[in-house]
């Protein structure tokens, strides 16, 4: 929806600079100052030594580190790659859970845990907190990339195209690899500063707020004979937006005076929530003889940040007036601590080269509440609560071997992974089930993990692999790969992947690749369990728990064992790069994945209260949930990139389009089984809700177009991308499906930076110059005017964001 209260400022703006802005590097790796470099060699997709971008057998997309840098205004590496990969989504959340703290993004449209992350070509580890609440990434335990520095990166290289065979299993989707600053002298510092500054059309009310203090430093030396040691520190603080809407009183709550005074304020919270962060990094090398090098580098992150929840009123079960006599919106406290090291030894023995490396990686994340309470103590409750704790942890061990003759690239090697989930308990105020039984048990907006709830679940992986990388004349190469993966709670499975190109004529190409890959479900998936008290998606106040397949509650609802997700991938490419000015690239692919790992419906209803109270003496579970292999899915899509570098004025001139397509429908869902439909039979296992979570919640298609100008002073920079539209399905029971689709929406970003001199440069920038917002959600889905934008759309609900940077290099 085009708001008609735009900045006039910023459209000013973003005229002046005729549209200019942070280029996708789809098919170009060259710093921002040199954009006619046509392209780059890779390290991604491929053993081969001396393929570049238009040479691959497989898509990849290629962004320099100076184009993320300037796409990541507040510091947030996956909002840089939302703005400059067309296949990337990274929506933001609000009331969302565990969503709110970490983020899950997508690529081609798949589970935010079917895209394999690498740094320096290593496996990345995942987060520890499983998204229950979220719509994108439900079930997920996603690798968080904004734990990732954005200054610690050089370039980043995205592989578009099931690579199981090639790095293992949770590459489905793709691979992308994170290769970090190597630079052996020299560094920078930059502070920005930045804001929204809006027009919320649903309060009338224009506001300013966001604002977001990000500074970054960072230094390299030399070590050795070409040896380097690099590291740096960012530091990110941003404050809360807020989009609610005015309330207008549910009518399932008591319609009391007390109540009914809160009428037409702005009781609820839609938006970001506060969070400070603390990253830092470090990479190098350094030399041992003449044929070998040691290398080590890693990251820490921490943050702490906060969430919104929805607004218990002062009539309420939930509420006891004399701590809260006007109500109150719990807010949730994620602290979040991530860590990754790997160290290893890379260099020549003989005709072979070998890499042998170890790599551990901890994710920590401690779940708090504060302006809450557990009704059920009474009104003594404490406010504030502890509801768990959660951590992964991953080991590797890693020895790889390639070779080089005539035209042809050998490589295996072996790696050994270790596992481990966990979670604790969180205070015991937070699941006590108090002496007034009359009231829910538990702290509101989340009653935490039970003695009973917590999980200890290991396992460990070991895989081979091999591959062959070969070019056969001019005109013809291939990449062939398999890997043999042992799962020691899996069994074992074969994968494989084959692809070409052929040139076949100067300046125009065709590719192909084929391939099979598996992905066990997580640990979490498989072990994790919460007992919640909190609101659904209809505004009922439940008691629910989330149960593991092993669960006997869970067992008697239907469930099974999972098996793993098992999958085809296929595409077909067409590359042309003509003369120094122009490359294009069109791939379209198809994803058939069986057995896809996702959360049941919610199950609700008296029935299931009286069946778990009857069969196993638990009393008081409203609702309940769990993992099942639910649905076959096909996805299929298309994707489009194309440059054109020209000379102009005293600078140069870099266009690039972009377009992506990605359909995702379902093939095959489970069944809901006998012993739920005993229960009763109106129960559906998984139906509607988790069905559009899979198919329609995130958009399908995406376009940008960019420009970027550079000169010896200036450098102009913009973006304008169409985010397609995006379907929401509520099931309330009863019949009543309130469904919207958010139409699609058009974004602005633009940059003008001009360099003092060598060392110092200033920027002003801005996102979404046009103030442009999603459709406002209908009255069947805003939850009576509190939420009138849903999260769904990659534009957000933030508003026009404007920022200034200084930058200082040496």
């Amino acid at each position: 929806m085009r708001r008609p209260a735009a900045a006039p400022l910023a459209l000013s703006i973003s005229l002046v600079l005729a549209l200019p802005a942070s280029p996708l590097r789809a098919q170009d790796t060259a710093p921002s100052s040199d954009p006619v470099q046509l392209d780059n060699v890779i390290v991604t997709g491929t053993r081969a030594r001396d393929r570049t971008v238009l040479e691959s057998t497989s898509p990849i997309d290629l962004l320099a580190g100076e184009d993320i840098r300037k796409a990541s205004a507040n510091g947030e590496l996956g909002s840089a790659l939302q703005a400059l990969l067309p296949s990337f989504n990274f929506p933001r959340q609000s009331n969302s859970g565990g969503a709110d703290h970490i983020r899950a993004a997508q690529l081609r449209g798949l589970s935010p845990d079917q895209v394999l992350v690498l740094v320096n070509g290593k496996r990345r580890h995942i987060t520890s907190l499983v998204n229950t609440d979220s719509k994108i990434g439900k079930g997920t335990t996603p690798v968080d990339f904004n734990a990732i520095p954005v200054s610690a990166i050089k370039r980043i290289e995205v592989l578009r195209d099931g690579a199981g065979a090639q790095y293992g299993s949770d590459a489905v989707a793709g691979v992308i690899n994170i290769i970090l600053d190597d630079a052996s002298e020299g560094g920078s510092w930059e502070v920005s500063y930045g804001a929204h500054h809006t027009d919320v059309a649903p309060i009338g009310q224009t506001l300013t707020d966001g604002q977001t203090t990000f500074v970054s430093g960072q230094v390299g030396t030399a070590v050795g004979d070409g040896g380097f040691v690099r590291g740096g520190l960012e530091y990110r603080n941003r404050e809360a937006t807020n989009r609610a809407g005015f309330d207008q009183i549910p009518f399932f709550e008591e319609q009391t005076p007390a109540n009914l005074a809160l009428a037409g304020q702005r009781n609820y919270a839609l938006g970001d929530g506060a969070s400070k962060d603390i990253n830092t990094w470090f990479n190098s090398e350094i030399p041992l003889g003449d044929s070998a090098l040691l290398y080590a580098f890693g990251t820490f992150h921490q943050t702490e940040s906060q969430g919104d929840n929805y607004f218990r009123y002062p009539d309420s079960v939930a509420t006891w007036t004399e701590v809260y006599p006007d109500g109150y919106r719990p807010v949730s406290i994620g602290e979040n601590q991530d860590l990754a090291a790997v160290a290893g030894v890379r260099g020549q023995w003989g005709d072979w080269d070998y890499d042998a490396s170890l790599n551990h990686g901890r994710n920590a994340f401690t779940y708090r509440l504060r302006n809450s309470l557990n009704a059920s103590l009474g009104p003594g409750s404490p406010t504030r609560f502890k509801t768990g704790d959660y951590e992964f942890q991953q080991t590797l061990a890693n020895l790889d071997l390639s070779r080089v003759w005539d035209a042809h690239t050998f490589a295996a090697g072996l790696e050994l992974r270790h596992e481990n989930y966990q979670t604790g308990a969180g205070d015991p105020a937070a699941y006590a089930a108090g002496p007034y039984t009359d009231r829910p048990t538990g702290s509101q907006a989340g009653g935490g993990l039970t003695p009973q709830d917590t999980a200890d679940l290991s396992r460990d992986v070991a895989s081979v692999y091999a591959s062959l990388s070969s070019q056969f004349g001019e005109k013809l190469s291939t990449d062939v790969a398999a890997r043999y993966e042992h799962y020691d709670d899996f069994g074992n499975e074969l994968t494989g992947k084959l692809a070409a190109r052929y040139q076949f004529a100067p300046a125009f190409a065709l590719r192909a690749s084929a391939s099979n890959n598996f992905r066990a479900p997580s640990l979490s998936q498989i072990g994790y369990e919460a007992t919640s008290t909190g609101y659904d998606a209809s505004g009922r106040l439940l008691q629910g728990r989330l149960l593991s397949v092993n669960n006997p509650i869970a067992q008697a609802l239907g469930a099974q064992p999972l098996q793993p997700e098992k999958s085809v991938n296929l595409s077909l490419g067409f590359t042309s790069r003509i003369g120094e000015h122009f490359d294009l690239s069109l791939d379209v692919f198809r994803i058939d994945i069986d057995d896809r790992v996702a959360l049941t419906e919610s199950i609700t209803g008296d029935a299931l209260t009286s069946f778990i109270d009857d069969n196993f003496g638990v009393a008081g579970v409203q609702s309940a949930n769990f993992f099942i292999n639910a649905a076959d899915t096909r996805t299929e899509g298309a994707e489009l990139v194309g440059n054109w570098r020209q000379a102009l004025g005293a600078g140069e001139l870099l266009l690039t389009g972009t377009y992506s397509y990605a359909e995702t429908e379902i093939k095959r869902v489970a069944a809901t089984p006998a012993e739920l439909l005993a229960i009763d039979p109106d129960y559906v296992l998984f139906g509607l809700e988790e069905s559009n979570t899979l198919t329609d919640a995130a958009p399908r298609t995406r376009a940008m177009f960019s420009a970027n100008w550079n000169s010896d002073r200036w450098s102009l920079l913009g973006r304008l991308t169409r985010h397609g539209s995006a379907t929401r399905v509520f099931d309330f029971g009863g019949g009543f499906v309130p469904t919207q689709t958010y139409g699609a929406e058009w974004q602005l970003d633009a940059e003008v930076e001009y360099r003092v001199s060598d060392s110092w440069s200033i920027a002003l920038g801005g996102n979404n110059l046009t103030d442009e917002y999603p459709d406002l959600s209908n009255q069947d889905i805003s939850y009576f005017g509190n939420l009138p934008y849903d999260v769904l759309s990659p534009i957000g609900s933030n508003g026009a964001y404007y920022y200034g940077r200084v930058r200082y290099a040496f």
